[in-house]
């Protein structure tokens, strides 16, 4: 059988009208802002009016550390959110959007795939409705304004060695992770050594996607922490007084945008933290939005859930207070044989016994997020070379965990090959069997706090931090900060801090190098191993590869 590609799939979408996709939600036209037919943002004063409403039920999509070989944990939210729908149920979707720096660096497109896809799709992966420039122009114009401070007699005493808050670009370009500014000469400035990260690293994208309103917002961007005095005394965001143009700046990026999936379902597409040195997870405004509009919200959170479903519940539930019904828990025959030790180029031929070693990994996965008080199942999300012997072994290893796992055949048949999935998640969140809780207190010490996460998800005996990094927790933790959740900036492909040791790694350090505070997102992040938080493109970036056809169309992106 011959299969079109998700390019030529996402081509041949038969798109309603966004005003048509509003109405499932019972959106009025006139609170879409539309961009162009097919995309639109739900504004402020309906989210407002929805306040009081009775929240539907919230589903998180998960998955196992991610491998070359591929999970495909958004094509499964999208699919299971279409199935939830074509079982009868009303249920929209919310996922955050791409990041240009993955796609034209080695990740490529973030809208699904197959039959399970969100459109437009090439809008989706590139500039979307502008909310990743207006989050680069707010970061920038208040590193800009620091500066100009320093400039222009520096009132506030700021020590110019002091400055933490650094530029951003959305854009994998590791030439900036570390520069020196201000050179030529007095009319450009105090020459300091500074740096980029990319854009959906910013506190301002991490602000954003917490925030609850405009207000909210403000006061949050007020909130950060961009240099130090001499005395070590803070210097806030908003003794800048960049707070309000930053506000501006973001205003309609604040508004959730609203898609549709291939079988013109409902999504919602706002934010873009990454997991792996963010929080990972869709904004609050259109997860809490969704759940006073529909019955059932599919979000996710990136990469495994070591990370991305880790901050989802320890970060984003605990300062939203929100409450997952059920967690589904995305994995593959081919990445439970890559577990297994097997190559990518062998991945085709049947091999039931490296299934089995693999599955220690989910495993792993499925035994945390239990401790986290809700019931889990698992998706199989089926390639075509899978074999039915490879199925049943992932089936049985399942059942031996005390959970479930269902295969789902979305990617090549939409929501017919996602029914039995949608059936069994809908059971479960209708059950309200959850009984959810963090896994640390806010009043337990920061270093604790590093401590759970490492000993009792990462499975390591301990953290490796030097006296600076201690002594860095223990001033904020005097200065009234440590309440706050940590947020790991750790590799995404494996428990530990080395990205090459796959399956259930145990025993192992987690060495933390640096910590920052995000005081207006309200999280600590601590950055671990040889994480990056300006990546850099790969040795032949899909870049290349990208391009304008003799029809006009976009070539690459997917």
């Amino acid at each position: 059988m011959t299969y079109k590609s998700d390019i030529e799939i996402a081509r041949e979408a038969n798109k309603q009208p966004i005003q048509e996709i509003g109405a499932k939600l019972a959106i009025p036209s006139e609170h879409l802002l539309p961009f162009g037919h097919d995309k639109a943002k739900v504004s402020a004063e309906f989210i407002e009016a929805q306040a009081n409403g009775q929240d539907g039920k919230l589903i998180l999509v998960t998955a196992i550390n991610p491998t070359p070989a591929g999970e495909g944990k958004t094509t499964t939210t999208v699919g299971l959110g279409d199935g939830l729908n074509a079982i009868g149920k009303k249920a929209a979707i919310c996922i955050r959007e791409a990041s240009l720096g993955p796609c034209f660096g080695m990740k490529g497109g973030a809208a699904g795939g197959g039959m399970a896809q969100v459109v437009p799709m090439e809008d989706m992966n590139l500039h979307f409705t502008g909310d990743f420039h207006a989050i680069t122009s707010a970061h920038n114009l208040l590193s800009a304004m620091i500066d100009n401070h320093i400039y222009w007699g520096n009132e506030l005493e700021i020590d110019h060695r002091r400055v933490t808050w650094r530029r951003v670009m959305d854009m994998n370009d590791r030439a900036l992770r570390d520069t020196v500014t201000s050179l030529g000469g007095v009319a450009n400035g105090i020459p300091r050594q500074t740096g980029f990260d990319i854009t959906v690293a910013s506190e301002v994208m991490a602000i954003l996607c917490l925030a609850t309103d405009l207000a909210d917002l403000q006061k949050r961007l007020g909130d950060i922490i961009v240099a130090y005095r001499r005395d070590l005394s803070p210097i806030y965001c908003r003794d800048i007084k960049a707070d309000g143009a930053m506000t501006v700046l973001l205003q309609q990026a604040m508004q959730p945008n609203l898609v549709q999936t291939l079988e013109n379902n409902p999504a919602f597409v706002h934010g873009g933290p990454f997991a792996n040195i963010a929080h990972g997870c869709n904004s609050v405004v259109a997860t809490k939005t969704a759940l006073k509009l529909a019955d059932y919200v599919v979000t996710e959170a990136g990469f495994g859930a070591d990370l991305g479903a880790e901050k989802f519940l320890n970060i984003k539930c605990r300062k939203a207070g929100l409450a997952p019904s059920a967690i589904v828990l995305v994995a593959t025959v081919r990445a439970m044989k890559m577990n297994g030790g097997v190559a990518k180029a062998d991945l085709g031929p049947e091999n039931v016994a490296a299934v089995r070693d693999g599955c220690p990994n989910l495993g792993r996965h499925i035994e945390n997020l239990k401790s986290f008080g809700v019931p889990v199942v698992v998706a199989i999300n089926h390639f075509v070379s899978d074999t039915d012997a490879e199925v049943q072994a992932i089936k049985d290893y399942v059942v031996e965990q005390g959970s479930e796992a269902i295969l789902s055949k979305h990617w090549e048949f939409g929501s017919e090959g996602s029914t039995e999935l949608a059936e069994r998640v809908a059971e479960v969140a209708d059950a309200d069997m959850a009984n959810f809780a963090p896994i640390y207190p806010d009043d337990m010490p920061l270093f604790e706090k590093m401590e759970t996460i490492a000993k009792r998800i990462y499975r390591a005996d301990e953290v490796l931090a030097d006296k600076k990094v201690r002594d860095q927790l223990h001033r904020w933790e005097q200065q009234g900060y440590g309440h706050l959740p940590i947020c790991m900036a750790k590799t995404q492909y494996s428990f530990s801090t080395d990205p090459a040791l796959r399956g259930a790694p145990d025993h192992h350090s987690v060495p933390v190098r640096e910590v920052r505070l995000a005081a207006g997102a309200g999280f600590i992040v601590a950055i671990c191993g040889e994480i990056m938080t300006m990546p850099g493109l790969p040795r032949v970036p899909s870049a290349e590869a990208i391009g304008i056809n003799d029809a006009g169309q976009i070539d690459g992106l997917f």
